[in-house]
């Protein structure tokens, strides 16, 4: 078995993290873990990345109750990058009410939403985001 030793220097102590529906495959959302973030992810089971605008851990869910529930963890060959499977405990992980924060597609030259939103924000985080 290999150490768990990832490379959190590249990119000044983050490792970005590509989140994945466990069932499905669909990429639902990409977020930063510093070394703090990685451990609480570990400890708790629950999604936890580290916000770089506001400089401070976050569990994903912890204002909507969307939590994403990690079942499994998978790092690229350079150990810089993670990928995390998870089990969502909701009807989106976008702040704007979608599924995936990946709703938006390139079309004709034009960003198109082509999903509906699965619930409603404002009713979650109490005003329009």
């Amino acid at each position: 078995m290999e150490s768990l030793k990832l490379d959190f220097a590249k990119l000044g102590g983050l490792l970005p993290a590509v989140v994945q529906d466990s069932a499905s495959r669909r990429v639902l959302m990409f977020g930063f873990m510093n070394e703090e973030a990685f451990r609480r992810t570990l400890a708790t089971g629950y999604a936890t990345f580290y916000s770089r605008s506001r400089k401070k851990i976050w569990v994903k869910g912890e204002s909507s109750g969307h939590r994403l529930t990690v079942k499994a963890v998978e790092t690229d060959c350079d150990r810089d990058c993670l990928l995390l499977q998870v089990e969502p405990a909701g009807p989106g992980v976008c702040h704007e009410g979608y599924q995936s924060c990946f709703f938006r597609r390139l079309d004709g030259g034009q960003w198109r939403i082509r999903e509906p939103q699965t619930y409603n924000p404002a009713s979650v985080y109490g005003v329009a985001k």
